[in-house]
């Protein structure tokens, strides 16, 4: 086994409130700068730069789970991360059928399309920012049903949290993990919220900006770099771990 540093919750330009420097290439340059070995990509509502991120990370020995961080009809966001590009497209093709509204890049920012090159494919008219008709519930169920993995987003935020939108977790709610910018915040979560000492935490940068990236990070000890791998450290299964 081998320790794998990971910064699970990284934007891409294609996320209106990222930085336009974060295209692909970038962000898995700056993760190699960091010495990250695993990434995933979770632009909001989107993987449409998944694919190149994953091809850039080929080039530089970074490993790049393709995920989104998909937002609830409660405006909770929940991280949806998979082994391979295929099923992240399955679960956008589900988001944009319950995604309502244009974006307007002047208000809300550009939602740009790069590939490995970082050169501009295209720009996103979905409105990525806003919240889709798909409910907590739904959502980690289709995570699931396309065997990804569904983590919480940044738990101990009073906004845009399943916590501060919520108040609490449902306990019909298989969320594989929680989320915390700042592993010293996870006493107070579950101080606050008795009920979240059932799970396993993660804690991840969610940047937006390059300088951001790894920040915030989970080491891993894994066989391999993959879903069913991070599953066991979360869970403390054979010998994996999971530490900050």
């Amino acid at each position: 086994m081998r320790r794998f540093k990971a910064d699970l919750h990284i934007h891409t330009c294609l996320s209106p409130c990222a930085d336009l420097d974060m295209t692909p290439r970038a962000v898995v340059e700056m993760s190699a700068r960091r010495g990250l070995d695993l990434i995933a990509i979770c632009d909001h509502n989107s993987a449409e730069n998944v694919a190149a991120s994953m091809r850039a990370g080929l080039k530089r020995g970074i490993v790049v789970l393709p995920g989104m961080e998909i937002t609830s009809r409660e405006e909770a966001h929940v991280l949806a991360i998979f082994d391979r590009d295929r099923a992240a497209i399955r679960m956008q093709e589900t988001v944009y059928r319950h995604l309502d509204g244009a974006n307007r890049p002047e208000i809300f920012g550009d939602q740009v399309v790069v590939n490995e090159f970082d050169e501009v494919e295209g720009f996103n008219d979905h409105l990525l920012i806003g919240a889709t008709r798909l409910g907590l519930r739904e959502i980690v169920k289709e995570i699931h049903r396309l065997e990804g993995m569904a983590i919480a987003s940044h738990v101990e935020r009073p906004s845009f949290s399943v916590l501060g939108q919520l108040g609490f977790i449902p306990p019909d709610v298989s969320l594989d993990a929680l989320e915390v910018a700042d592993p010293e915040r996870i006493a107070a979560v579950i101080r606050d919220f008795p009920d979240t000492g059932r799970f396993s935490f993660v804690t991840s940068s969610d940047a937006h900006f390059p300088a951001d990236i790894g920040k915030r990070h989970t080491t891993f000890l894994l066989e391999a770099a993959e879903l069913k791998e991070i599953r066991m450290a979360l869970r403390g299964e054979s010998g994996r771990k999971a530490a900050f």
